[in-house]
């Protein structure tokens, strides 16, 4: 019964992203809400990501730094795992799963309070694509706007590596030669690809569970838990499969 319920859901996924992926009516409202949508999906968030990003970056270098005490490993040697765990994980994998409780929680309880309020059925019945009006600007904005989010988290964290060595921990200057030894740019865009899937991922999947949300105020608020947690475990089944197909 569980495989029978997960694939009718994901049947009915897919037949509302189809529906979805529409021209729009009026391009001039969808550019109007797809700009609010980066407002306050990506650029609101900015705050959290930077204090998440400052401390956390800290954090990994205080750690390797005192898991690293051994006279065979040059001291530099923190500053390069720092900026591999920041680069490869955190900015982008770990990043999606604390934005996936703010924002896949703020559109699932938005779309889904608009489904039991029935302004949904209001849309639907004026011939309005409801499912292209409300979610294609939320898929849009997300996708667009997180590349630069994750672009934020690495300087933030890896500043925050930085910042902490004037603690007397580390030298500065040996961090800033571990994160420029053997430097591989392609970790950078490896990054931002998981960054754009991730994004759809979060977006796409919260829409999905406020739009079919039935019954009251409960159910939104059960929704948006669902969201979240599915959103979770897809962005680390995504992020297994990313990293087996770009780096392996």
């Amino acid at each position: 019964m569980i495989i029978i319920k997960g694939l009718e859901a994901f049947g009915d996924y897919c037949t509302l992203m189809w529906r979805s992926i529409s021209v729009p009516e009026k391009w001039k409202e969808f550019f109007r809400r797809y700009l609010n949508e980066i407002s306050k999906l990506g650029i609101d968030s900015i705050p959290l990501i930077l204090i998440v990003s400052l401390f956390i970056g800290c954090l990994c270098t205080i750690l390797i730094k005192l898991n690293m005490e051994s006279p065979l490993l040059p001291r530099y040697t923190v500053g390069f795992s720092t900026r591999e765990i920041i680069l490869l994980e955190f900015s982008s994998s770990i990043l999606c799963l604390i934005l996936s409780g703010k924002i896949g929680s703020n559109i699932a309880s938005e779309i889904g309070t608009m489904r039991v309020t029935e302004q949904i059925d209001a849309l639907d019945i004026m011939g309005v694509n409801s499912a292209n009006y409300l979610i294609m600007p939320k898929v849009l904005g997300l996708v667009t706007i997180m590349p630069f989010l994750v672009i934020i988290t690495m300087a933030t964290a890896l500043f925050g590596g930085w910042a902490v060595c004037f603690t007397g921990i580390l030298d500065p200057d040996t961090f800033i030669y571990g994160i420029q030894t053997d430097f591989v740019q392609f970790n950078v865009w490896f990054a931002l690809i998981k960054s754009l899937v991730f994004g759809f991922v979060i977006s796409s999947i919260s829409s999905y569970y406020g739009y079919t949300v039935k019954g009251g105020s409960v159910e939104v608020g059960k929704a948006s838990t669902d969201a979240v947690v599915m959103s979770n475990i897809i962005i680390l089944v995504s992020d297994v499969i990313l990293t087996k197909l770009l780096l392996m």
